[in-house]
């Protein structure tokens, strides 16, 4: 197989980047992990996962995830042990970053399965596993070039109970990524069943009209933004409090400002979606407010 030589240095740098893995509470060379064929996860999609962002030693915003995770453990009616708690996760998180020395700036996955089997004899042995890669310096700050995004059009998010859950069924999501990069665009929106907008495949959205901000509800079916979280609460200090309110795509044709937000990336200033074009005024503001 030929590989372009970019895309070679990439792998290669990841690979020697991420040496060690942590595989339920054991440090192991990454790419000796074995799956279990029947691993709830990897069969049904039976899981949760958390990609999160460490500075200097310190997990950002480590309390909402957490806070997440064990929120949905409670929503999938996991069985969580007693040992499994976010103080013991982050001390394994933290030290696998020393173990790839990456604890400068790094992002982190966790992943948690509920176990093996099948769907009604599940063994409940949780299987969890920790990886991390270093990130360049300028994930920190506002992008310069503003992103080029629109909708995809090939599937609808329901709006229940596990719509807000950072699900291993992650399907419209994975989806909706090839066809962003199949279009050339920087990120696309997920419509919900209502063909009202929700989200990005990877973040959450905010517009901002008349110098007000907006972002859709959780009822909406997007997903629970620890950024998004975080936003909104530090926002209420400012000039800029957040409304939520349902988004139609033409909000978004007639908006004067459009932001994605994530853990990793933070903020993410949109250019261009579709024929319109955004300035990026207020989000400025917003993002030297909010930075952590």
């Amino acid at each position: 197989m030929n590989v372009i030589p970019e895309i070679r240095d990439d792998i290669l740098f990841l690979l020697l980047a991420m040496q060690f893995i942590n595989v339920n509470g054991k440090i192991l060379e990454a790419g000796k992990t074995l799956i279990k064929p029947d691993d709830h996860s990897y069969r049904y999609g039976d899981g949760l996962f958390e990609t999160m962002k460490l500075m200097e030693g310190r997990i950002l915003l480590g309390g909402l995830h957490f806070e997440r995770l064990f929120n949905g453990f409670s929503v999938l009616k996991f069985q969580i042990p007693k040992l499994f708690t976010g103080q013991g996760l982050e001390k394994e998180i933290i030290y696998l970053c020393k173990k790839n020395n990456c604890d400068k700036l790094a992002k982190i996955r966790l992943s948690v399965s509920r176990g093996s089997g099948g769907l009604y004899d599940c063994d409940e042995e949780w299987q969890y596993l920790i990886e991390c890669w270093p990130l360049d310096n300028i994930i920190n700050q506002l992008n310069e070039n503003g992103l080029v995004i629109d909708i995809f059009p090939d599937a609808k998010k329901s709006c229940d109970v596990f719509s807000n859950l950072k699900s291993a069924n992650h399907l419209p999501y994975v989806v909706g990524a090839r066809f962003a990069k199949e279009n050339k665009l920087n990120d696309c929106l997920l419509l919900n069943v209502y063909n009202r907008i929700c989200d990005s495949t990877i973040a959450n959205l905010f517009w901002i009209k008349d110098k007000k901000v907006f972002t859709p509800p959780l009822s909406e079916g997007c997903i629970a933004g620890v950024m998004r979280k975080h936003l909104i609460e530090k926002l209420q200090a400012t000039s800029y409090k957040v409304q939520e309110k349902s988004c139609q795509i033409n909000d978004l044709e007639n908006a004067d400002e459009v932001f994605l937000t994530n853990a990793i990336q933070g903020i993410r200033w949109v250019k261009e979606f579709r024929d319109k074009t955004f300035t990026n005024t207020i989000t400025k503001d917003i993002y030297r407010e909010i930075s952590l």
